[in-house]
């Protein structure tokens, strides 16, 4: 399985041209910045689920993931306003930038009415910056 995902991404490159807005449907949200999307261009072996990872943010990390109990707490706060806005949304685009650094989800972003959803997470303080470089929030404190 492992083989053929690497196959895929050598054969499907993202690249900037794929930055347009899409269509996607929006399956679940699996936290504060990050959604799972239905697809059409992965092999059937893959599935036609994908994972976005919103680009240029970092939420908290909840269940095994967080650090402490404030940071799980913030987290699920992060996924359920990311759930509200995502299903109160009447128009909903995804936009694609990459591969993530890790190959199995691809970073990009989720407008929401017209709004990125970066955006709107950053406003109301569940989420901040983020580069994917250095030392990210430390949300126990």
């Amino acid at each position: 399985m492992k083989k053929l995902l690497l196959l895929t991404l050598l054969l499907f490159p993202l690249e900037s041209s794929y930055a347009n807005p899409y269509d996607f449907k929006i399956n679940r949200v699996v936290d504060g910045d990050t959604v799972v999307i239905e697809v059409s261009f992965l092999p059937k072996e893959l599935g036609n689920h994908l994972s976005i990872r919103v680009l240029g943010v970092d939420t908290p990390e909840k269940g095994h993931r967080a650090k402490c109990e404030l940071e799980n707490t913030k987290a699920v706060a992060a996924s359920l306003f990311t759930n509200n806005e995502v299903f109160d949304a009447k128009d909903i685009k995804i936009t694609i930038k990459s591969w993530d650094k890790y190959g199995g989800r691809i970073l990009g972003d989720v407008i929401l009415d017209g709004v990125p959803l970066s955006t709107k997470l950053i406003q109301k303080g569940y989420a901040v910056p983020y580069s994917g470089k250095g030392q990210k929030k430390d949300w126990c404190k």
